[in-house]
């Protein structure tokens, strides 16, 4: 008997979903368990595996179509077995639920009938990009009032609080209004952009909106007829536009740079995907050479004369940068943090000959790669399964002991700062903590990380010394009650069995919530701590 499979809800603020790529295809045997399709949903890309075997008979989602939570993707059964029916079923019932909301507009009120929007024009508002998202920032359009949009197609990169995403259009038409400014920022649900056809009264669609109207019914003949020349018209035009002038696909960050440099972006070749021109394609570039005698030219016509007495003169200017949501979202965690939990510091210098020593000969296997951060992470998670209580939460009413132990690492990226999370560090190996360390930190700089590999932190490390920095002191990465922060190793003349030796020490501070860990308690921690550096042999036991 054939099974109906239909559009899941993978996520818990997810209405509909585009299928990025079928992997199977109408005639393939499936099994239980097969990968089915990619699906986008609004907050990531996410494989959709099957929970039953036969042929896939039916594809109801073609590949880059969208469609809300429930609709029919695809149909498996038995080869050669008739599913027009259910096809036709499914048909019906979509029919049927537009129908059957026809006469309950025709029964509204007059108020409601004259704030209802025109037939085809469709309301785009700002998107729910993350589950903790309360508002978005434009950082780029990539269409313009008056271009065709077809679905599918891009409309704006919208910064989240926690990264900058691409936001695609479920609708076809003329983009009649734009709602939000580039570098403006407006609450979840607020108007970003109309779409409809093209002469559409946008006042009046806009009083719609503020009234609370809804789209109104239009017949089927006549959509077709205006979808029909909408899409003629958008070929002709969009044909013109190819043959006349390219669009420049390029991300928010490298167009920032090229506005600051000067920088024509007609004469950079981008690099990244589909030619997107990227931050470092804007770091390599190098003028043609008659940008540089243009510009010497003109540096010598504005040339000062000559004076015999030196006066410094200019102007006060201050560049404004819009902040970003992540940098909202930074200053107000750590503010919180900051104002809200009674900080207080620790701070131990440790002996690193023989952890260098270590380091040297597990590096010298094959296929082997540690760092000092890999043995500082496991150090840490070793010392919380000692000190349980600098492995806490506060809440008004109890103090949180974790059992488990997740160890966040701080990774600065150009927009800030995130932290991508260890789950159960004790139990990795330290090859298995800098692998995945270097799988996640690249995920981190190419904006890919998921919001969960971000989540459920019980401590937090944070090191600079690759910065040289010696000794410095963190914000405490709240629900955490601690944060370690890792200076540089300084070869230092050092006292040893009374004499003066050339040494190599490297001081930590301990960061720590007054509330959940006591002063003696985070000096414990720290001599567990410095043992197990001192002494990088007892993690292996």
């Amino acid at each position: 008997m054939a099974e109906i499979i239909n559009m899941p809800r993978l996520s818990d603020t997810m209405e509909e979903g585009v299928v990025a790529k079928w992997l199977k295809k109408v005639g393939d045997k499936v099994e239980e368990g097969d990968i089915l399709a990619e699906i986008e949903t609004d907050k990531a890309t996410m494989e959709f595996e099957s929970f039953y075997e036969g042929t896939l008979l039916h594809i109801g989602i073609e590949e880059g179509e969208g469609a809300p939570v429930d609709a029919l993707l695809a149909v498996i059964g038995e080869e050669g077995e008739d599913i027009t029916a259910i096809v036709n079923k499914n048909e019906a019932s979509s029919s049927g639920e537009q129908t059957q909301t026809a006469p309950e507009e025709t029964e509204t009120p007059n108020t409601t009938q004259a704030a209802e929007i025109p037939a085809g024009v469709e309301v785009v508002t700002m998107p729910r990009l993350s589950d903790t998202m309360e508002e978005g920032t434009v950082a780029t359009w990539l269409k313009k009032v008056g271009d065709k949009v077809e679905e599918g197609d891009i409309l704006a990169e919208i910064e989240t609080d926690k990264a900058t995403m691409e936001f695609e259009s479920f609708y076809e038409g003329t983009l009649l209004h734009i709602g939000i400014q580039e570098g403006e920022s407006a609450p979840v649900d607020n108007v970003l952009a109309i779409i409809g056809p093209e002469g559409t009264n946008i006042d009046a669609v806009l009083t719609g909106v503020n009234q609370g109207g809804k789209p109104k019914q239009a017949s089927a003949t006549s959509t077709k007829e205006e979808e029909k020349t909408e899409t003629t018209t958008s070929t002709q035009k969009d044909d013109q536009a190819s043959n006349n002038k390219g669009r420049i696909f390029i991300s928010p960050l490298a167009k920032k740079m090229a506005e600051d440099k000067g920088i024509d972006l007609t004469e950079v070749k981008g690099t990244g995907e589909n030619g997107r021109i990227v931050k470092r394609d804007i770091e390599n570039y190098s003028p043609a050479v008659k940008a540089a005698v243009e510009t010497t030219t003109k540096k010598a016509e504005e040339a000062p004369a000559p004076v015999q007495i030196y006066t410094p003169a200019g102007e006060e200017h201050f560049d404004e940068v819009k902040n970003s949501q992540m940098r909202k979202t930074i200053a107000k965690r750590l503010s919180e943090s900051k104002f809200t939990a009674p900080h207080y510091y620790l701070t131990i210098e440790l002996d690193m000959t023989n952890a260098m020593q270590s380091r040297k000969q597990i590096n010298a296997l094959p296929d082997v790669k540690v760092s000092f951060n890999d043995m500082v992470i496991k150090a840490s998670a070793m010392a919380l399964r000692k000190h349980p209580q600098v492995n806490t939460q506060w809440t008004d009413n109890a103090t949180r002991i974790a059992k488990h132990i997740h160890v966040g690492v701080a990774v600065a990226v150009d927009e800030g700062l995130v932290v991508p999370v260890l789950k159960f560090a004790d139990q990795m190996t330290m090859t298995q903590i800098g692998g995945q360390i270097k799988d996640l930190a690249g995920k981190a700089r190419n904006k890919k990380l998921q919001p969960s590999e971000m989540e459920g932190s019980t401590f937090t490390v944070s090191n600079l010394g690759m910065f040289g920095i010696q000794e410095f002191t963190s914000i405490i990465n709240q629900p955490n009650s601690a944060i370690l922060s890792v200076g540089t190793i300084v070869e230092k003349p050092v006292v040893k069995n009374g004499e003066i030796v050339v040494g190599n020490t490297m001081k930590v501070t301990l960061a720590c919530d007054h509330r959940t860990v006591d002063g003696a308690t985070g000096a414990q921690f720290l001599q567990t701590f410095k043992q197990y550096m001192e002494s990088p042999v007892t993690m292996l036991a």
